[in-house]
């Protein structure tokens, strides 16, 4: 019998861990991953971006856990002596029609609390010489970090602390029995009186196992990047983003700036057929069907479709997106650029076509369901993680707490 039981061993899931085994010291608690790894899917193949929260809602989730998890990420790397650097980035208009856009993003900034700066092009050339631009911004806060290497730090200290650790354990079905759950997986049955669903690109699948509405269906999407070759690293010192395009849901391709030195250039957004289908040729027919039969897909696309049609084109052409990052770098040829691992995103969309914009965290019956935590969930997850365990009413873990 365990007190609690987390899906899903990616950042979110071993932090809620973490903060849960400080949060009930006494308590049993398993983390159940179907891989063989820690941080196999999104965790572990992001930008490693430490985020400053520039782009959300004040007030918002992710405003507030990104401002204050760009903070307690860097003091966590700080702790345990995993690689960082705060090396911020900086946001440019690349023409004049963009300014209105770079102005708002600016008193965002302001709004949520953060360290940032107006630029000149010729203020932006002094940070990024080879940056092609009319005026841009300077976010102080952001930073890079290794998350796979943060996550394995998290489960050590689950593990130090008696949390129990199981990869290659996949969950398929939930049932009720009396007060407590029941977990059947791969490798046996697991009773708990507390489940965490942290399982990312499956969590709305996992919230209908345990028969809660996650108000929303995940729609995958594969984020495709190159890289710069290593004598072309010196074009970018740090990180280049241009501004985002409010009408549509993703940033747009930018140079970023990795914590082992390599220049990652990208990504684009397009629909995966499989829900974790890293190559343009991977296609689950469950995974396809569920989003070709999904209304809010559909309104959606209708919703974006150049932009969509764009991605896709980027997607397939070399030379299309190359020029996409020539906007930003000039400089940048063909023969600079070399294609490099992909990421999916599990993004949840609702059936009226709206991208759910912030974390949602859903309340089951002894359960918390986590269904939508893309980026900046990585950043966040300290946060994220504290938020969860305090979420955990005290009654069902029947344990003493120490706050």
């Amino acid at each position: 019998m365990y007190d609690l039981a987390i899906i899903g061993g990616g950042i979110i899931g071993l932090s809620t861990a973490m903060a849960a085994s400080k949060r009930f010291p006494k308590a049993k608690i398993v983390v159940l991953e179907k891989e063989s790894t820690w941080a196999y899917h999104q965790t572990g193949n992001n930008s490693g971006v430490i985020h400053s929260g520039i782009y959300y809602k004040p007030g918002s989730f992710k405003a507030k856990f990104c401002r204050d998890g760009s903070r307690s990420m860097v003091e966590f790397c700080q702790a345990h002596d995993i690689p960082y650097e705060v090396c911020g980035k900086v946001i440019v208009a690349t023409a004049n029609d963009q300014l209105a856009r770079l102005e708002n993003l600016y008193n965002r900034g302001l709004e949520n609390q953060l360290k940032v700066t107006k630029l000149t092009r010729e203020q932006v050339k002094e940070i990024e010489p080879h940056v092609s631009c009319v005026a841009g911004l300077k976010v102080f806060t952001t930073g890079i970090a290794d998350y796979k290497q943060v996550c394995q730090k998290y489960a050590d200290i689950v593990q130090s602390t008696g949390g129990e650790l199981r990869l290659n354990t996949k969950v398929e079905k939930i049932r009720q029995m009396g007060d407590n759950q029941v977990l059947e997986t791969n490798q046996g049955a697991f009773e708990t009186r507390f489940v965490v669903n942290c399982a990312g690109l499956h969590s709305d699948r996992i919230a209908k196992l345990a028969h809660v509405d996650p108000q929303a269906q995940i729609v995958p999407f594969r984020g495709e990047y190159y890289e710069l070759t290593p004598e072309k690293r010196y074009l970018v010192n740090t990180l280049i983003y241009p501004v985002p395009n409010p009408d549509f849901p993703f940033l747009g391709v930018h140079f970023t700036k990795m914590i082992d030195g390599s220049v990652h250039a990208g990504p684009n957004a397009v629909l995966s057929f499989k829900r974790e289908g890293y190559k343009k040729t991977d296609f689950n027919l469950r995974d396809f069907t569920e989003v070709m039969t999904y209304p809010g897909f559909w309104k959606l696309a209708a919703k974006n479709a150049d932009e969509g049609i764009q991605e896709i084109i980027r997607s397939f052409s070399k030379a299309a997106f190359l020029h996409s990052l020539q906007k930003l770098i000039p400089e940048v040829q063909s023969q600079d650029i070399v294609p490099t691992h992909a990421g999916v995103r599990a993004q949840a969309l609702k059936s009226d076509g709206v991208l759910v914009d912030d974390f949602l965290i859903v309340q089951g019956k002894n359960s918390v369901h986590v269904c939508n935590a893309p980026s900046p969930a990585a950043t966040s997850s300290l946060e994220i993680g504290k938020a969860i365990a305090q979420a955990i009413p005290v009654q069902h873990l029947q344990v003493k707490t120490t706050v």
